[in-house]
């Protein structure tokens, strides 16, 4: 039995192994560095059975190597394995003993079992690998993957792909087990998009860097990815260097931080709980950054005494940051927001992010666009305390190689090749097939977002088979080598509707896309409708810097692609204007930002200046 946080469940899981009617059998529960000592407490009672045996590993380790633990120990020739959130009905280990028995090259017998509250399967469940619930296997010197090899919910990875190697699996057709459903699955934690790589990380507290792959998500090595900026020796701090605690999430590109540490800065680290799996929360792979207790942050917090706090980054972040934020009025804080105004909205933590604004000793804002339109919301904010504004997603200068790769177009038959990069946003399938009609390939990146959007897919390929090209997820490290042989990219292309009001704007109009970046980096044009008397972030950086391909039809746009000589000085132009998309180059006038909300949050006197609204 692996077991971590599941002191609940874990007693209705025992009593279902006390009440087997097959009663010669060992248990061992290995848990997983369980916080606190609910679970010791939880098995305590049972242990007077002396078949059951209990170990506790100091931090968590993994499914795979507590597992690996248990096998070393046990000394049965047949292993079950009982999850402690999970259930054996009476008859369950006897069916899978004599499955086996009946049956010697059989390696793994498997039940049926109950799921989702009152669904059965008779067997193998549909569109998922065996679980460990269902499963008893014979012993072998086989060992399962353990977390430095790899963390996934596909178990048929982890073992059973080995084992099959080994044997025949049988099925017992009965249903007797119950696989229980609930938030906090080790399987639902890895699984995109409520899952994910931060969840999991956060759930488990793992302390390492991962190499990840869950079923529903793309592979993610940040063992790889972040070895060198891991081990390379920390900066020495600055003479005149800021102590920063980050807090709330840092989304994409959170190594972009690490050019505040390579000048000088100390990083800190308090993140929100429950995230999303691009909120990027701590402890972080890259390292360099020290991360405080959540279970004790008010106390850290205060005797750490940070020369500011910048809290950010996304809605999810709300209302944890506005919890710090009024628990450390004597504190510099700087509100930091990207996504999500209209969202808080809907989730009902709009009044949370107003005081956020209101209160915080300074804001920055994603987009000039952005700040404008907060200013529709609270009157006076921007000239009221100090302002800046700072896409937040922006990625590390690290990752802009030199080396770009010829133009697919150059070499072949004349045709365009654009590139999106996620979504294909505003790109709907009857655009794919105009595009195909002026000789223009759409090269569509992002395997696990492909699997979400099947039915575009198979739309557009019906309009454009030979025009549409599906890649896998490619890394920061090669966004210069994959993306700089396409002569464009797409950002999110769609027509503004707020004709000129600031009112009237939504998301699209307001955001710098994160992709933006990534297309910055390889010196791709970005195409975007041309939103001509609309208030639009994207068009209006992208005029201000002339890296935008702007079109009303598809038809106009053919022959904008077409014009080589243009392209060409276009592509050179955004290739100049890379520096801009970095995080590094903004540091300076961050800190300088940091250091004027320092000294004129000190220069107040009298009371909590977190109090008082903003005058109208």
């Amino acid at each position: 039995m692996p077991t971590y946080g599941q002191s609940h469940f874990l007693p209705r899981a025992l009593d279902s192994l006390l009440a087997q009617s097959l009663t010669a059998w060992e248990a061992i529960v290995i848990d997983d560095g369980s916080p606190g000592d609910d679970t010791a407490r939880a098995v305590e009672p049972f242990l007077l059975d002396a078949r059951l045996r209990y170990q506790r590993l100091p931090h968590n380790t993994g499914l795979g190597n507590a597992l690996n633990v248990a096998l070393d120990q046990a000394r049965a020739p047949l292993v079950a394995c009982l999850p402690s959130d999970d259930v054996f009905y009476r008859d369950h280990l006897a069916t899978l003993r004599a499955a086996l028995h009946a049956d010697r090259d059989a390696v793994l017998a498997f039940s049926g079992m109950r799921h989702h509250y009152n669904r059965e399967a008779e067997g193998q469940l549909a569109g998922v690998a065996l679980q460990l619930v269902q499963c008893m296997f014979r012993r072998t010197g086989l060992r399962w993957s353990a977390r430095d090899e790899l963390e996934s919910d596909d178990l048929e990875r982890l073992y059973w792909g080995r084992l099959r190697a080994r044997g025949t699996f049988i099925a017992t057709g009965q249903v007797s087990c119950e696989w229980t459903s609930h938030p906090a699955q080790r399987h639902k934690l890895m699984q995109e998009p409520v899952g994910g790589i931060n969840p999991f990380r956060q759930h488990y507290r793992v302390r390492e860097p991962l190499r990840f792959h869950s079923t529903m998500g793309n592979a993610i090595d940040e063992v790889a990815q972040y070895r060198a900026m891991r081990e390379r020796a920390p900066t020495p701090a600055a003479a005149d260097g800021l102590n920063i605690l980050l807090a709330g999430e840092l989304a994409y590109n959170a190594e972009r931080v690490l050019a505040l540490e390579e000048r000088g800065h100390t990083l800190h680290g308090l993140w929100m709980r429950a995230p999303y799996w691009y909120n990027a929360v701590g402890p972080l792979a890259f390292g360099h950054v020290r991360e405080l207790p959540f279970d004790d942050w008010r106390r850290a917090v205060g005797e750490l005494r940070p020369d500011i706090i910048h809290a950010q980054l996304n809605w999810q972040a709300v209302p944890f940051c506005h919890e710090l934020m009024l628990a450390t009025p004597g504190v510099p804080f700087v509100w930091h927001f990207k996504e999500g105004p209209f969202i808080c909205l809907e989730k009902g933590t709009w009044p949370q992010l107003v005081e956020l604004f209101a209160q915080a000793d300074g804001c920055i804002f994603s987009s000039p666009e952005m700040r404008d339109w907060f200013d529709t919301v609270l009157p006076g904010l921007s000239i009221s305390k100090p302002c800046h504004v700072l896409d937040g997603d922006l990625p590390k200068a690290s990752w802009f190689g030199e080396q770009r790769t010829p133009l697919l177009s150059a070499a072949g038959e004349g045709d365009i090749h654009t590139v999106v990069p996620g979504r294909p946003i505003g790109l709907h399938p009857h655009t794919v097939g105009e595009l195909a009609a002026q000789g223009i390939h759409l090269h569509f990146y992002g395997d696990f977002t492909q699997g979400q959007w099947r039915q575009w897919i198979e739309d557009a390929r019906r309009l454009a088979p030979r025009h549409l090209h599906l890649h896998a997820n490619v890394e920061q490290a090669r966004w210069v080598e994959e993306f700089s042989r396409y002569d464009a990219g797409w950002l999110h292309a769609f027509a503004s509707t707020n004709d000129g009001e600031l009112r009237r704007a939504n998301w699209d109009d307001l955001n710098y896309p994160a992709r933006m970046a990534t297309l910055a980096a390889a010196g791709l044009p970005m195409i975007q409708r041309s939103n001509e008397g609309a208030i639009v972030a994207t068009q209006t950086l992208s005029r201000q810097l002339g890296t935008g391909v702007f079109y009303d039809e598809i038809a106009h746009l053919g022959a904008l692609l077409r014009d080589r000589p243009h392209m060409d000085a276009l592509r050179e132009r955004v290739w100049s204007q890379r520096a801009q998309f970095t995080f590094d180059a903004h540091v300076p006038e961050l800190v300088a930002f940091f250091r004027r909300v320092i000294a004129q949050a000190h220069r107040r006197d009298g009371g909590d200046r977190r109090t008082s609204a903003l005058r109208p």
